[in-house]
């Protein structure tokens, strides 16, 4: 065969006999393509080039005038023009002009935002020793992007390459990205210079390529910069805060804020930069009480001293841990997320009470604006690692007293952006799905488009009459006893993201088309429906996240699947609390009674959970102002 034709065919289709390619005493045995003379090297009357071959794929349009000359040229067999080729040559030839087709199809695939996955083109040259046109071309990519979108895409990109030179050594790229050396290639990021940035890493990157070692760090700082082009994508949530002015609370009059906690029906994921803005999400969340009480709270109030009194711990007056900030000094570490009172630090700045980088001393801007200082108390009655999102909510509540307290008043609306903006400014990320969920009443659905400036919008769903109550009777919690690792989870997810693998996708496209069914089974008040769709949600999650379904969550689910519908874990799963919707109504002995009968189960707990049909509330002295659903103008009178 030649051309994926027969010979006879061939024939057919060119006007090339068996006579052209062969001699007459030629065995029909050895008339095959190594020695069939195919190929044109000379011509006496002009220069040969490739269309003197091509034209055997288009026969019918060029077989005249090229099958003669073709015939008049002295052609070889493959055979015979072996020993003439420089095999080394060749294939360098062909693998350079390989690279330089796949960097300008890499730079063309970032440039469009296009959903293609480029990693099989990083083995490729890393394995045949091309990556540093591979690198070079990504640094131009990244530092003449305008979306940062595709800057960040292609720092991504930088990581993978770094990640691939190392070969599987050299340590986990999970990890921080804390080394002195990076601090001025990120200083240029967080200004927004992304040329300089870029350039600064490239240089720097130059030394860390010695080792394996060297280079998985390197590829950790490069997720760092990355990182912070997502933090400035988010950040543009703030075009849609806002807050009115309200009369000033007198000094040591408590605004106190309480919040359900969340269950995610479908949807998560999509919720999480990058993918919020650059696919667009969408989440079906309930705001739900956990046995009978909503689980997350604060307060806040003016102090007469001019300083900063925080508290995390009980709701009650017994605090766990105070902590007292004098100056700016005490607040610097607002954006580690594990120094003590880190959220609340972040909460004050993000609400504009204190500036850090004003040339004021704390006590002066406190004494200036409001006559002396704060306190602020925050509280949440679910473990840590729940995933019924507390921390999200927990920074909602938070922002909300603070507000109140200082003489604003925050819309709901604007309060779900704020907490973006937070969580961007205490560097965990995160998306918008918790505080989407805890906030607003009831059943909702939350979108994003894939645009930035990125707008969260908010779809209450409504549900027959008397399904809320079937609801509540259907669905239980059962806490795991294992702690999730999110934050793990989450690096992992947005580098497969920004890797576009086709699994990872194609699952998040899944995941939004999921919720819009998901809706209309609520609409419909089909409970048997959304089991099903619960655990393919499930399902989904895996698949976006290998690895989030602990040995012990798996034994637990397949206890409980006979006796449920459908069931999940909440959030990113890994572990914390599993939700099912129960056959049968009022289960909770029942399912006591059959995990207790299951052997390695650990220190589980199931628990009551029922539909809020408030969301966020606010109290000030005695007088209950609601913030759910309320715009700006409308909240915050007392």
């Amino acid at each position: 065969m030649y051309l994926n034709m027969s010979w006879n065919e061939f024939f057919k289709k060119t006007g090339i006999r068996d006579w052209d390619l062969w001699d007459p005493d030629t065995p029909p045995s050895d008339r095959c393509l190594l020695t069939a003379r195919l190929f044109p090297v000379l011509h006496p009357t002009r220069a040969l080039g490739p269309q003197d071959v091509l034209w055997m794929l288009h026969p019918r349009k060029h077989r005249g005038e090229a099958l003669r000359a073709w015939r008049a040229s002295w052609r070889l067999s493959w055979e015979q023009l072996q020993p003439c080729v420089d095999r080394a040559a060749t294939l360098d030839f062909r693998r350079d002009l390989f690279f330089c087709q796949a960097l300008q199809k890499a730079r063309h695939v970032l440039e469009a935002r296009q959903d293609l996955c480029l990693r099989p083109l990083i083995r490729a040259a890393v394995g045949e020793g091309c990556s540093g046109p591979l690198l070079a071309t990504l640094d131009k990519v990244a530092a003449g992007a305008e979306d940062p979108g595709v800057a960040a895409r292609a720092l991504a990109c930088v990581a993978d390459v770094l990640g691939c030179m190392a070969e599987g050594r050299g340590g986990l790229r999970s990890g921080p990205a804390a080394n002195p050396e990076w601090i001025q290639p990120f200083s240029y990021l967080e200004c927004g210079d992304l040329m300089r940035g870029v350039e600064a890493l490239a240089q720097e990157r130059e030394k860390w390529l010695t080792r394996p070692a060297l280079l998985v760090r390197a590829a950790r700082h490069y997720e760092g910069a990355e990182q912070i082009l997502i933090r400035q994508a988010v950040m543009t949530a703030r075009h849609f805060v806002s807050t009115q002015p309200v009369e000033l609370p007198a000094p040591g009059q408590w605004v106190v804020t309480e919040c359900p906690a969340r269950v995610d029906f479908s949807g998560g994921w999509s919720d999480t930069p990058p993918i919020a803005y650059e696919l667009g999400g969408a989440v079906l969340g309930l705001a739900v009480r956990v046995d009978g009480r909503r689980p997350i709270g604060a307060k806040a109030r003016r102090i007469p001293e001019p300083e900063l009194w925080l508290a995390v711990g009980p709701r009650q007056d017994e605090m766990t841990m105070r902590i007292v900030c004098r100056s700016l000094d005490d607040l610097r570490d607002y954006c580690q997320p594990h120094a003590p009172g880190a959220l609340l630090k972040a909460a004050f700045i993000c609400a504009g009470i204190v500036h850090l980088h004003s040339e004021l001393p704390l006590l002066e801007q406190l004494l200036h604006s409001f006559n002396g200082g704060f306190e602020l108390h925050t509280w949440s009655e679910l473990p840590h690692g729940s995933g019924l999102g507390t921390s999200s909510i927990l920074a909602g509540a938070a922002l909300a007293a603070l507000q109140r307290a200082a003489g604003r008043a925050v819309g709901t609306e604007a309060l779900i952006h704020a907490v973006l903006h937070l969580e961007q400014v205490l560097t965990t990320g995160g998306g918008w799905q918790d505080q989407v969920s805890g906030l607003m009443p009831g059943i909702k659905v939350g979108r994003s488009r894939a645009q930035l400036p990125l707008k969260v919008e908010v779809e209450e769903i409504t549900v027959p009459e008397g399904f809320v109550q079937k609801i509540n009777d259907h669905l239980l919690l059962v806490y795991t006893g294992k702690t999730r690792l999110a934050r793990n989870l989450l690096q992992d997810v947005l580098r497969n993201w920004y890797a576009r693998l086709p699994v990872v996708v194609q699952n998040a496209r899944r995941l939004v088309r999921q919720t819009e069914k998901c809706a209309e089974a609520f609409r419909q008040g089909n409970l048997p429906l959304l089991g099903q769709y619960l655990t393919s949600y499930w399902e989904q999650k895996k698949l976006m996240a290998p690895g989030c379904e602990p040995l012990a969550v798996q034994r637990m689910m397949d206890v409980l699947a006979p006796y449920a519908y459908g069931q999940s874990l909440a959030g990113a799963g890994g572990g914390g609390f599993l939700y099912l919707l129960t056959k049968e109504p009022r289960q909770k002995e029942t399912l006591e009674a059959v995990l207790a009968k299951a052997e390695g189960l650990g220190n589980y707990s199931v628990h009551l959970v029922e539909v809020d049909p408030q969301g966020l509330s606010l109290q000030l002295l005695g007088h209950d102002t609601r913030l759910c659903g309320a715009g700006p103008s409308e909240v915050g009178t007392t």
